[in-house]
């Protein structure tokens, strides 16, 4: 019921038109005025009084639509009610009265019909402007600036990345503490937060200040990006990148607007501007999208003209054979370009939408057509092709070595030390510690002890206590780990002793090494090298086999003695080659791999994924340049005909359009010269926006197909509605014009042939993938 208010309050014509069919059908020829001799003839008309109802509302309809559609001319858009007013007109004329009246219910509940499309199509990109933050509650508690300030020091808070590891670890300098998974069990242990014993301000989202201490209550959205202050929360981050899990993240973590808050309260500290934190830039492509109108929608609203032309002349044709205006009237009730007018813009928004829902949102909505004639793809590797950070693939031990640490143990104590560290290995090694720690409780819960740590009371019951953390740059980081002592990092660095000598290697190796990379790498390993690589390389080939192409190493000494090798790669992401499988089925014709990494390491990854078509050590410049040639290249093959075609419609039927899929920051360059930029994002930035037309908010890649997929299909529901529609339309036109469709069965008709357009149209919003 309140849908249909609803509907009567944004289209009053509807009710009014409803309820003048009681006086047509009752007094529809009563003429009272008869009685007292006076008479309201003119010529051939004599109307009774439902009749004149009808005519008063008829000509309320015309003056209402004509000015309506004079306003449509003015923003360049062919009235979509032409032949509508036209048709009524020459219903009046000839005297059909209930044939006047269907009109003017065709056209009240046409645009009733319009707005519920429209709502529809649009209800995706609705509820992501719909979740937007308007309010925020600012703590007003004296000193609570310096109060927050202290906890900074003390470590209840602090900077995301100066206090904090990537996987949670709280850094600290010579005091033993637990690490972090020790830290996240005892937060998740979080009290309930009395809201009623703090005092804060509700103010508008727009007031929030740098620096305000801002408390966000279970279940409300975070109004601002900030810091979070207190010590863990979980977050639903389905409006930002369409997770389905929430995610918890801890004190001096990053949080972002739009973020939907759990069970506890949190405190955080604002750190943007409601201007410009996430949610905000996400509303303003969401906007772009919503406002642009694809190059074949114009299209359609070009070929509207030449349609209303058709529908006169049948309509005239028919009026001339048949000698009688009613046939006139018989195939205009008919005419409806309401399949151009409506259901073409109606299946982009729905497409539009469709992509909103599945992260994926674009800044205009001839990126959706381009996006179904995508023909070659451009992948930058790191990042894209493969996970973000290098991944552990082995540990390796020394040749004869005796250690009694396993591989699990290896990395548990190796992954806890990264965890401190900013090198680029880092996090990869401590993502595999946290891995083998939750190996290594699954065996103390079984039973099962290992020799080499059998002696440390509480060990598998408590987590590792780290202390003397301390990280040398460009070498390594060391630390104690259970008491014991732990380097992990260059070779040279891990086996030198306290005064800095190495036990390994001679001193003009170590030289040799102090001048290399961080982690070796397989070039090191090589048989080829520097000289003073060639001193290092036997004494390293005597301890570890040699390393692959597209691999680097940390080493990894416990107590003084060189334990093993942490081998790590740039790994595939784990859909990768199924998603470009998709994408191969899916017509598109060639995909290359853009990187500058050297060229073996490039090929094995692009035969793990299949792609064929490599360029590799490449600058971002030549980047720049391959992609853009490619695009050149694509739109010279045009054909002279097609580029006719494009001038009068404004759309090409053959042009091939190349793709950038990169994460649009250090892409930003290439996604700008490619027809369509595409950047891969989590959504915690949407910096990739001022380059991209289109920016992917969940980081996966099989968004790439799936957004392709999508823009293909709306284009086919598209056509689909248009050509049912205006078929359908022209069959009835050309019947009437045979006088095989009375007139008031005809506009009911047309009024049928709108709705099945429209809603095919909207079938743009079902997931048929």
């Amino acid at each position: 019921m309140r849908r249909i208010i609803s509907i009567c309050k944004e289209v009053p014509l509807l009710p009014i038109a409803i309820i003048a069919a009681i006086p047509l059908a009752l007094l529809g020829s009563w003429r009272p005025w008869e009685a007292a001799g006076v008479s309201l003839t003119f010529g051939p008309f004599n109307p009774g009084v439902g009749q004149w109802i009808v005519i008063a509302l008829v000509v309320y309809t015309i003056v209402v639509t004509v000015i309506g559609m004079i306003d449509d001319l003015r923003h360049g858009h062919v009235g979509v009610d032409l032949l509508a007013v036209i048709a009524i007109a020459s219903t009046v004329a000839v005297q059909e009265y209930w044939a006047a009246w269907a009109v003017v219910l065709m056209i009240s509940s046409g645009e009733a019909i319009e707005e519920f499309a429209q709502s529809k199509a649009e209800g995706n990109l609705t509820a992501l402007v719909d979740a937007a933050p308007r309010t925020a509650h600012v703590v007003t508690l004296p000193g609570v600036g310096a109060r927050a300030a202290a906890a900074g020091a003390d470590g209840t808070a602090g900077d995301a990345e100066g206090d904090m590891t990537a996987d949670g670890f709280r850094k600290v300098a010579s005091v033993d503490v637990p690490n972090a998974a020790e830290t996240n069990k005892s937060t998740t242990q979080t009290k309930p937060y009395d809201a009623a014993g703090e005092h804060f301000e509700t103010v508008p989202v727009d007031q929030v200040k740098l620096g305000d201490v801002i408390l966000v209550l279970p279940g409300e959205t975070v109004p601002v990006d900030g810091e979070l202050l207190s010590g863990v929360a979980t977050l639903d981050l389905s409006n930002i990148n369409g997770e389905p899990v929430p995610r918890e993240v801890y004190a001096g973590a990053r949080v972002l607007s739009g973020a939907v808050n759990g069970s506890t309260a949190l405190t955080m500290r604002a750190t943007q501007l409601a201007q410009d934190s996430q949610y905000q830039k996400i509303l303003e492509l969401v906007s772009s999208a919503q406002q642009s109108r694809p190059t074949v929608v114009k299209t359609a609203d070009v070929l509207a003209v030449p349609f209303t032309i058709l529908s006169l002349a049948i309509a005239g044709i028919a009026w001339a054979v048949a000698g009688t205006p009613l046939r006139f009237a018989q195939v205009l009730v008919l005419a409806t370009p309401c399949p151009l007018l409506i259901a073409a813009p109606v299946a982009y928004v729905a497409g539009t939408g469709r992509l909103a829902k599945a992260g994926i949102l674009i800044k205009a909505q001839d990126v959706l057509e381009n996006l179904g004639r995508v023909s070659h793809i451009f992948f930058d590797k790191t990042g894209t092709l493969t996970v973000k950070q290098p991944q552990v693939v082995r540990v390796e031990k020394p040749f004869e070595n005796s250690s009694p640490y396993d591989e699990n143990h290896i990395l548990m104590m190796a992954g806890v030390v990264e965890g401190y560290s900013v090198h680029i290995l880092s996090k990869g090694i401590a993502a595999a510690g946290q891995k083998a720690m939750q190996e290594l409780y699954a065996r103390y819960e079984n039973g099962q002890r290992l020799c080499a740590e059998r002696d440390l009371p509480g060990h598998g019951r408590d987590y590792p206590v780290v202390k003397n953390i301390e990280e040398q740059s460009g070498k390594g980081v060391s630390g104690e780990v259970n008491g014991r002592a732990v380097r992990v990092g260059r070779f040279a660095y891990v086996t030198a002793d306290e005064a800095g000598f190495t036990h390994v290697l001679g001193a003009g190796a170590a030289a040799g090494i102090a001048a290399g990379a961080v982690a070796d790498s397989a070039v090191g390993d090589s048989a080829t090298g520097t000289a003073a690589g060639a001193s290092k390389k036997p004494e390293v080939n005597s301890l570890f086999a040699p390393l692959e192409p597209d691999e680097m190493a940390a080493y990894v000494a416990i107590d003084g003695k060189l334990a093993a090798r942490i081998v790590l790669r740039d790994v595939p992401r784990e859909n990768a080659k199924s998603s470009l499988e998709k994408l191969h089925r899916l017509g598109v014709k060639k995909l290359s791999m853009l990187t500058g990494d050297k060229e073996a390491s490039a090929r094995i990854i692009a035969g793990e994924v299949g792609i064929d078509d490599v360029q590799s050590e490449l600058f971002p410049e030549g980047k720049v340049a391959a992609v853009k040639n490619a695009t050149e290249d694509a739109h010279q093959n045009q054909p002279a005909w097609d580029k006719v075609v494009q001038r009068v419609v404004g759309e090409s039927m053959t042009r091939q359009v190349t793709m950038m899929v990169g994460d649009g920051v250090n892409d930003a360059p290439v996604l700008a010269v490619a027809d369509i930029g595409m950047a891969m994002t989590d959504g915690t930035s949407t910096a990739a926006s001022e380059s991209a037309q289109v920016v992917i908010m969940n980081d996966d890649i099989a968004s790439v197909p799936r957004a392709i997929a999508i823009a293909r299909r709306t284009k086919k529901v598209m056509l689909q509605a248009v050509l049912v529609g205006l078929g359908l339309a022209i069959i009835g036109m050309v019947a009437a014009a045979f006088n095989l469709i009375p007139v008031v069965v005809g506009a009911f008709m047309q009024e049928a042939i709108d709705v099945v357009s429209i809603l095919w149209a909207l079938t743009a919003l079902l997931d048929r993938e």
